[in-house]
């Protein structure tokens, strides 16, 4: 079950979705996503809309994270208001990545200095059977958000762009990981025993990780599918933690239910970006997946990244979020080195390598925005 040699996956993708056209009218961001040439490079931030803005943090004096996720209106306005006054390219939808779990039966909170608390783990093949795929109607509310936030940004700026509209969503790896974990985890030991248990026939829980797999593609197809209806442009498939695999596991395990996940996101018309976090060594599997468009991070150099993926994406990134606490002349100094790298190739998205931290002086990440309207 979703298990087909890394060649046969590529082919798949390449047959079933064909590499996409963008539409008279579309942003630069999407025809960077599509690698198609673009007047200039263009930006957004991962957490552009987060706790180093003043705007957000006043948000959150009244509504706790999950309320802001459920309920449009904020949402939208946090969405609006930071791709506003940054002046990015793409707003990306207010949202939390654990959201499925709820309409799948599985109850998680954030807890202050722990994160996101499962407080009923997935450890066995019982608990995965009994994860529901029939409720992910009741995630509505991210693409009502994205309704209001498509429609306030429906007209062309004053530079003749329209902005980008980003949905997401976890992939099944990072998301399961967070399910059978309970939280953030540091060495996944659980994950993996569940998910080597799969090459386990005579194991009791052999079953678990692909039906586990299986479970999470059908809520997040439709999860994703709700937000393209809506107006996203382009979805993100964050794999938050998939640079805790060896390039084996990801392979043996999350490689064929990624790219089913992605090749049905990418049969809905859009474009898709697959970020993850320390995953240079994956690169080169990751590009088998079919995405557009692949996330580097800052622990490679652009170039070698672009090259480790191969010339039939675009590449996504990749300031390191603390160089945004930088003197101005090193800013510049790594703004500059990054657009060198990308060296005016067709599908470069300029981005950071992992989200905005708490702290981040917003006129700096303004300031990023400045040089690259000015250099890129």
């Amino acid at each position: 079950m979703l298990r087909f040699s890394a060649g046969v996956n590529r082919l798949l993708s390449e047959i079933l979705v064909p590499a996409s056209v963008a539409p008279p009218g579309s942003s630069r961001f999407v025809r960077a996503c599509l690698r198609q040439p673009v007047d200039r490079t263009p930006v957004w931030f991962l957490r552009q809309a987060g706790r180093y803005m003043p705007e957000y943090m006043a948000v959150r004096k009244n509504h706790s994270l999950l309320e802001i996720c459920r309920t449009p209106q904020v949402a939208a306005e946090v969405t609006i208001t930071a791709a506003e006054r940054l002046g990015v390219d793409a707003a990306i939808i207010f949202a939390d990545l654990l959201l499925p779990f709820t309409p799948m039966g599985l109850d998680f909170e954030f807890v202050n200095g722990e994160g996101p608390v499962v407080h009923q783990p997935v450890r066995s093949l019982a608990h995965v059977e009994a994860l529901r795929t029939d409720r992910a109607e009741e995630l509505g509310y991210v693409a009502k958000a994205i309704e209001i936030v498509a429609k306030h940004f429906e007209a062309p700026r004053a530079d003749g762009d329209t902005l980008g509209i980003i949905g997401f969503c976890g992939a099944p790896f990072t998301l399961a990981s967070y399910m059978i974990e309970g939280g953030s985890s540091r060495n996944y030991i659980d994950t993996k025993k569940l998910m080597y248990a799969s090459s386990l026939p005579g194991s009791p829980d052999a079953k678990a990780w692909p039906l586990l797999m299986e479970k999470l593609i059908a809520v997040l197809t439709e999860y994703a599918q709700q937000q393209v209806n809506a107006g996203a442009d382009v979805i993100q498939v964050f794999d938050s933690w998939a640079g805790a695999l060896s390039v084996s596991d990801y392979r043996d395990y999350c490689l064929a239910p990624t790219t089913e996940l992605i090749k049905r996101i990418r049969a809905m018309g859009v474009p898709v970006i697959y970020f993850g976090v320390d995953t240079a060594s994956l690169l080169p599997t990751f590009s088998e997946t079919g995405a557009d468009v692949l996330g580097l991070d800052w622990r490679v150099p652009l170039d070698e990244g672009w090259k480790l993926a191969g010339s039939g994406v675009a590449v996504q990134g990749n300031l390191d979020p603390i160089t945004l606490f930088a003197p101005e002349s090193v800013l510049e100094a790594r703004v500059k080195e990054i657009l060198a790298l990308a060296n005016k190739r067709p599908g470069h998205i300029f981005n950071l390598g992992h989200g905005i931290v708490p702290g981040t002086p917003v006129d700096n990440v303004i300031k990023v925005v400045e040089l690259i309207k000015q250099h890129g």
